[in-house]
């Protein structure tokens, strides 16, 4: 991938349930990069885990769809989430420590 295209928009999405430990970031990092978008992946010390994602905006209300269904083993009580203009500084997908989020 080699960055968001101009039409890009950044989703910033926080997942809260079972999360943690259930191989969610992986499968998170699958279905960005399915959907050709760039960003990062994160556990929060709280147990939620956060998303950021640039792409088309259909890709990314599909990457939501994917997120409240979450991988087996996950048990997704809510996703909160908002959109913002793409920063364009995101160049592909990763999965990121919790003390390393920003970018």
């Amino acid at each position: 991938m080699t960055g968001p295209a101009t039409s890009s928009r950044r989703l910033v999405a926080v997942v809260h349930g079972f999360v943690q430990g259930v191989g969610f970031r992986w499968f998170v990092e699958r279905e960005a990069e399915r959907r050709g978008l760039a960003g990062w992946v994160a556990n929060l010390p709280d147990g939620t885990v956060e998303v950021v994602a640039e792409g088309p905006d259909d890709q990314l209300e599909s990457l939501i769809a994917a997120l409240e269904e979450g991988p087996p083993g996950a048990l997704v009580s809510h996703v909160d989430d908002h959109r913002e203009p793409a920063r364009g500084n995101l160049v592909d997908f990763t999965i990121r420590s919790a003390w390393h989020r920003g970018d």
